[in-house]
């Protein structure tokens, strides 16, 4: 299996994973209030940890997939609003072609805001830099609805993995 092949089924998964929390955030008894939520004065709250997630995605698939998309960087105002970035999202996933990913060994070269700049193999890129990025902002999420009281555990993070289930043996 390729690199991109593993990557895109990787961001589905994660794409998946988190609009199911979305779901679940919608019972919260704060309503959409929650999406103000943050881990730490210093960190980003709910809205944008939802927003990142999916931009980090959408990041790689640029980068990787050489895929024409402009990023929304307006704030996530709702859970309708995350829903539908999310559909999205997912949508362009599942359209990526991972045949027009470059090559494992190809170098690929970005620029952070803050100046710094990287250059590696687009495998590393996937492997080092876009999935970490991804799962940093899905788990951000995940924790911050623990830490507000939502009833979540791992079978909500992973829950992908149900497909997986085999049948106790009787």
């Amino acid at each position: 299996m390729s690199y991109a092949t593993a990557a895109l089924a990787t961001y589905a998964n994660s794409l998946s994973t988190l609009d199911h929390l979305v779901t679940k955030a919608e019972s919260h008894e704060t309503g959409e209030a929650l999406l103000h939520a943050r881990l730490a004065e210093d960190m980003f709250p709910l809205h944008t940890q939802i927003r990142f997630t999916i931009d980090q995605v959408m990041t790689a698939l640029k980068r990787l997939g050489k895929v024409d998309l402009s990023t929304d960087d307006s704030d996530i105002t709702s859970f309708a609003d995350a829903h539908s970035r999310i559909a999205a999202a997912r949508a362009l996933v599942a359209e990526t072609d991972p045949a027009n990913w470059p090559a494992s060994g190809d170098i690929v070269e970005f620029d952070l805001p803050n100046g710094m700049a990287f250059a590696m193999q687009a495998h590393e890129y996937c492997r080092d830099w876009a999935t970490p990025q991804v799962y940093f902002h899905l788990m951000t999420t995940y924790t911050i609805l623990r830490a507000e009281g939502l009833a979540v555990g791992k079978a909500d993070y992973v829950g992908y993995m149900m497909k997986y289930l085999k049948q106790p043996a009787s």
